[in-house]
């Protein structure tokens, strides 16, 4: 079958993000005997017209259509993507009646709304180098695919969905050749790194997160030493910054230092960062074992330096494991950031003061400090029950694809505004989603490209914002 895959995704801030899970689902269906072409949209001049071209030229028999997220989640100036992926389907739709799939991280989190909104034959919702081939050779020969695991679809008016089958993540570590399927100099000059995910799965119990629903909560590894000789291919293939986008890197400490410990016996070359560590299972030797490995930055997931919202958050650690955290950071030399939500449940003008002193006290002055205010509310999570308990939610989960926010009713948002600005007009190692969501950052990033200058460039942060408020920018 000839299998055109759409990467919808167009979205540069704070950077381009490489859609390796669409060049490895590209792959896997090649290897299962099919034509593919792989379009990513993300430069793109106009989409429209390279989408028509694209379909006229290609004629598939089926289009899979990648979609990473629904909006930007951002509380004070929201994005919300789904009026693009509806332009980018209308133009495929303009030029053929093959049937469309859906497919991407956005499906796991409401594949009911897209594909209603949608109308697209079913969704991808597994793991989708294994399950969209199995779904191909269904197509292929005109059976029905209702029953594979990891499958979503409308029938007869009502919402369908199989369970994924996390064995399907044992297999070998992909590391497809991004060289055939994208732009890689624009992606380089965006200081994009590569995706790697060494696990799926999150035994965790934050209230607001999405991934359980994404991957469940059964982990599911690769090998470390797979994951090791992944990364030594892509580092040979000249794609030295490598970015482990597990949901948390350390979930299973031992998991996390069998990799590093892989990597460190190996000479690799690439520079490796992960920005999703958990300061419950953060110490020297982990923080060491990541030095040996390579690593050139990491961020931990702190959220709150609060106990009052650390337990209302569910986050399984205390303000004493993050004063911890931070006690490791500083005997070690890879650059941190560290990622903070303020207005989560139990919030109040003493506990964000709480986690502005710990932020002002405790983190380096050459490490970043990233604040988001108010948290996306997902249908499904513990977090939509606490809104609508709190009368902070009153839409429907059929309509929360249109971005709504939490903000804990016991604290006010202009407050947080005024005191975070306060906060960031001292320091200039911490940014908020405004710097995120500044137009100019794609200069900045094809500046320190073409500097010479790696990722992450946000342990450049304070020089940054220096440089931009003597441009009399306000940030």
């Amino acid at each position: 079958m000839k299998v055109l895959l759409i990467s919808t995704n167009r979205s540069v801030l704070p950077m381009a993000v490489m859609p390796a899970g669409a060049c490895i689902v590209a792959e896997a269906a090649e290897r299962a005997g099919h034509c593919v072409r792989l379009l990513d949209l993300m430069f793109a001049g106009q989409p429209g017209p390279a989408v028509r071209e694209a379909v006229e030229t290609f004629r598939p028999d089926i289009v899979g259509l990648s979609v990473r997220n629904i909006d930007n989640n951002d509380m004070e100036d929201t994005v919300c993507f789904k009026d693009d992926l509806l332009s980018c389907l209308h133009a495929v739709r303009s030029r053929t009646e093959a049937p469309i799939v859906l497919g991407g991280a956005a499906l796991g989190i409401m594949p009911e709304q897209l594909l209603r909104l949608t109308g697209a034959l079913c969704a991808v919702t597994g793991v989708g180098e294994t399950v969209f081939p199995l779904l191909l050779e269904r197509l292929h020969n005109k059976r029905g695919f209702s029953d594979i695991s990891g499958i979503a679809c409308i029938k007869d008016g009502n919402f369908r969905r199989t369970s994924p089958d996390p064995g399907d993540f044992t297999g070998p570590c992909p590391a497809p050749d991004y060289r055939r399927w994208l732009n890689l100099s624009a992606y380089r000059s965006q200081q994009a790194t590569v995706p790697i995910q060494t696990r799926t799965g999150c035994p965790f119990q934050c209230v607001y997160c999405s991934y359980p629903l994404i991957e469940g909560r059964r982990c599911s590894f690769r090998s470390p030493a797979g994951v090791a000789k992944a990364v030594a291919r892509l580092s040979g293939q000249g794609l030295r910054d490598i970015e482990f986008v597990d949901s948390v890197f350390n979930a299973s400490p031992e998991h996390a230092m069998n990799i590093c410990r892989e990597l460190a016996a190996i000479r690799h070359g690439a520079r490796l960062q992960c920005l999703e560590i958990n300061p419950l299972n953060f110490d020297d030797a982990l923080a060491g074992a990541m030095e040996r490995a390579g690593f050139t930055g990491m961020g931990i997931t702190v959220e709150s330096a609060s106990d009052t919202v650390l337990l209302r958050m569910r986050k399984g650690f205390t303000s004493r494991e993050v004063h911890h955290a931070a006690e490791v950071v500083r005997r070690h030399d890879i650059p941190c950031a560290w990622i903070f939500l303020l207005g989560g449940p139990g919030e109040t003008r003493d506990t964000l003061r709480e986690t502005l002193a710990f932020a002002e006290q405790r983190i380096r002055p050459g490490d970043v400090a990233f604040f988001n205010t108010g948290i996306r509310i997902y249908p499904g999570t513990e977090l939509e029950s606490i809104a609508r308990r709190e009368g902070v939610l009153s839409q429907p989960a059929a309509d929360m694809l249109s971005p709504v926010f939490y903000l804990s009713p016991r604290i006010d948002r202009h407050w947080i505004r005024q005191e975070l600005g306060r906060s960031l007009a001292g320091h200039m190692n911490f940014i908020n989603m405004a710097t995120l969501g500044l137009s100019c950052l794609p200069a900045i990033n094809r500046t320190g490209s073409a500097l010479g200058l790696r990722p992450p460039l946000w342990r450049f942060t304070r020089f940054i914002r220096r440089g931009l408020r003597l441009a009399g920018m306000d940030v």
